[in-house]
């Protein structure tokens, strides 16, 4: 097993001009970034297309969700935790808690249709066609007002209805959880065993034929 952490433009750790360069009109840094770690991961060595699986939330989430769409045929499954899946119906309207504050990272699409125009090309849920798609758990909250439900429902909808493979596309709703996730120590334990019970299983799916998931019967296997 080997654990990757890919640091992408848009994140923070490498410094400001490393963050600079993935925001706004530079946003699609981040996924062609993370696509690049990948396809080095595999062509490396160190893992195959059929066991790699990719983990990401929230923001990254959105990274999860626009690499399933432009290099679905390099991942054997995609984690979407809380995932900001729909960008472009969120920063539209001002009325949701975040998103005026949101636009300094995004850019702001009702005064500026460059912005317009570039949000809706990577927002993954704008972005679903009809093509074999990786093995997808997508994880939301009810009560999470971050990422409402909604984005990975209707994200999920839409791939189960676009997808031309026989590869499993979950959703698992948290009702009494926030952004943040379930509360309690064993609450979360047990939330973690079952996202990396779905993992594992992904990644040995018939012994590393990888990509069929795993409905899991709503727990972790032993």
């Amino acid at each position: 097993m080997v654990f990757v952490v890919a640091h992408v433009r848009g994140g923070g750790e490498m410094g400001r001009l490393w963050y600079e360069n993935g925001k706004l009109l530079d946003k699609k840094n981040t996924f062609t970034d993370f696509i690049a770690v990948a396809r080095h991961l595999v062509d490396t060595g160190l893992t195959s297309q059929q066991q790699l699986v990719a983990l990401g939330g929230s923001a990254g989430g959105l990274l999860m969700g626009a690499v399933a769409n432009m290099a679905p045929d390099l991942f054997a499954g995609i984690l979407a935790q809380v995932p900001f899946v729909d960008p472009l119906t969120t920063i539209l309207d001002p009325s949701l808690p975040l998103t005026v504050t949101e636009w300094d990272e995004w850019g702001n699409p009702l005064n500026d249709s460059d912005v317009y125009a570039y949000v809706k090309s990577y927002s993954p849920y704008e972005n679903v066609t009809a093509q074999k798609y990786p093995a997808i758990l997508a994880m939301t909250s009810l009560n999470d007002t971050r990422v409402y439900y909604v984005e990975p429902a209707k994200w999920v909808a839409a791939l189960r209805h676009a997808k031309t493979d026989g590869n499993s596309v979950l959703l698992k709703t948290q009702m009494h959880a926030g952004h943040g996730g379930i509360s309690g120590r064993y609450e979360r334990w047990k939330e973690t065993a079952f996202q990396y019970g779905w993992l594992l299983a992904t990644a040995d799916s018939d012994r590393y034929g990888g990509g069929q998931g795993n409905d899991l019967d709503g727990a972790a296997p032993a």
